[in-house]
């Protein structure tokens, strides 16, 4: 064990750190935390407008005199996941640009317009979701280039506000790139593809989505990100940002099914994970600490962890768990801290 964990950190872990801080990865992972209480909120509005309880919807209804009362789920939908494909092309833009210290308000505007030039207006819910993140990436990387390009930025008087300066030194870069966009959607038009949001998520993301709901590809996150984990790496940090782009359209999906009266049709997400796999944190560490508590009491480091990680073990967080019994680079550990999570999905996934 002691030349695995040698050899993982000689080659393996500073692979891994460098792709945990490529600035694109933590673009997308840091505009999808931004939007997750929008997507809670749309979530649990159309849960209540679809709660399956006996006699829920007929009590509601003589309380309001009818359906009026799902009139709050319909808007709060329609202020989350009917916009999160727009939100992600800004917010993607806008973090990204920020890495290259570059003005990310700027940027996100321009991605927002090319996002709309490529036709988002006919995608601007979750299904367009895909080509936001294209189109966040590409349209921030031509920004940052042409406003780094001294030829290209209209400099301004002295005496003119810095707001109307700054407007105009990202006129031309803004105008170049859109019109890049608008000209790809034209070329498409051409070959009879009008609807390009639509037909990426046809061709592309609904068969991607379908993949990552199978049951091989449940145990391969399972076991990633405890195994990046034991190594010191945050591995949610490092999945989540390839995670997020097939989990918000999978949920939004979700969603409309049971709204619909169906069942929700791609299990594996993250909420599953959080609710059935990763209970008290990867590696559901949560019944390690229930563990201590009941056969463990006689050994007193274990509990000052276990009382100090208890309370944060039930959101969910198990920083204190994985540092301070410790697990990471812990050989005794590491095999029920990687199989465990694999067990839970044996358990809750589908096989078939």
């Amino acid at each position: 064990m002691d030349k695995f964990v040698a050899f993982m950190e000689k080659h393996f872990i500073p692979v891994a750190s460098k792709i945990g801080a490529q600035r694109h990865l933590v673009a997308i992972r840091d505009s999808f935390m931004v939007s997750m209480p929008l997507m809670i909120l749309g979530a649990l509005a159309v849960m209540i407008n679809n709660l399956p309880i006996p006699g829920f919807q007929e009590l509601m209804n003589s309380i309001f005199g009818g359906e009026s009362w799902k009139g709050f789920g319909a808007a709060a939908w329609n202020g989350t996941f009917a916009i999160l494909s727009v939100l992600i092309a800004f917010l993607l833009a806008y973090h990204l640009a920020n890495g290259y210290r570059k003005d990310g308000v700027s940027a996100g505007v321009i991605s927002l317009g090319s996002f709309f030039a490529l036709g988002g207006a006919l995608g601007m819910s979750s299904n367009g979701l895909f080509i936001a993140i294209i189109v966040g990436i590409i349209s921030t990387e031509i920004f940052v280039r042409l406003s780094g390009n001294e030829k290209l930025i209209i400099k301004m008087p002295d005496g003119v506000p810095p707001a109307v300066a700054k407007a105009f030194a990202s006129l031309l870069p803004a105008m170049i790139t859109i019109s890049a966009f608008a000209l790809v959607a034209a070329i498409f038009a051409a070959f009879g593809v009008d609807d390009i949001v639509g037909s990426f998520y046809t061709v592309v993301q609904e068969p991607f989505m379908g993949l990552a709901n199978s049951y091989p590809s449940a145990l391969l996150l399972a076991f990633i990100t405890p195994f990046l984990w034991f190594f010191g790496l945050h591995g949610a940090n490092m999945v989540d940002p390839l995670m997020q782009t097939i989990n918000a359209p999978a949920i939004e999906a979700n969603v409309n099914a049971i709204a619909a009266g169906h069942s929700a049709p791609f299990i594996v997400n993250k909420p599953f994970f959080d609710s059935f796999v990763n209970l008290g944190g990867t590696g559901a560490t949560l019944g390690l600490l229930l563990a201590i508590y009941l056969v463990g009491r006689k050994n007193k480091p274990y509990m000052v962890v276990t009382n100090l990680s208890i309370a944060p073990g039930v959101f969910n967080i198990n920083e204190p768990t994985m540092f301070g019994l410790p697990i990471v680079l812990n050989p005794i550990m590491f095999i029920p801290f990687i199989l465990t999570p694999m067990v839970l999905v044996r358990l809750f996934v589908n096989k078939d």
